[in-house]
């Protein structure tokens, strides 16, 4: 089943009736990071184990990614912030997950001494059933989350070292 989610702008990110933030720190320089997340899409694979496929598509005239997780879950995104060494961002605008009215997901790069600060905001719009199972699911996101930039860290710095 394909369901439809509700078109939101980047201020959802502040107003969601759900937002889940992480934060880690990665010895990679901001404009590494953002490389990674915004110019690799197909080499999200690599680093973040739940992603099974990810590739860039032009949907309407604009950018947006094909994303696959583990277990089967689907999202075809609309990015609607590429902001280099600073922000990158997306809408989920169709997914095969029930429940979920709208969605969208930003990664801010900060600054901190020669590496970054990664914040991953999860903004969700869902019924009170499923904001509790994503809520109850925090753990294992933050898990997921960290290991990604703990990965994510050693490929960068294996690339930095001329080894791929």
């Amino acid at each position: 089943m394909v369901y439809r989610l509700r078109p939101v702008g980047l201020d959802f990110v502040a107003n969601a009736p759900l937002r889940v933030v992480l934060a880690s720190r990665t010895a990679a320089a901001p404009e590494e990071v953002f490389r990674a997340l915004a110019l690799d899409v197909p080499g999200w694979t690599r680093w973040f184990r739940a992603v099974t496929l990810a590739r860039p598509v032009q949907r309407a005239g604009a950018e947006g990614r094909e994303v696959h997780l583990l277990g089967g879950v689907r999202f075809m995104e609309t990015v609607m912030a590429a902001e280099p060494s600073h922000r990158y961002a997306y809408r989920i605008d169709v997914t095969n997950v029930p429940g979920v009215r709208a969605m969208l997901e930003e990664w801010q790069l900060l600054p901190s001494g020669t590496g970054t600060v990664v914040r991953w905001t999860v903004a969700l719009d869902a019924p009170a059933a499923v904001r509790l199972l994503v809520a109850l699911g925090r753990p294992g996101l933050r898990h997921a989350f960290r290991d990604a930039l703990l990965t994510l860290d050693r490929r960068l710095a294996a690339m930095r070292g001329g080894t791929r």
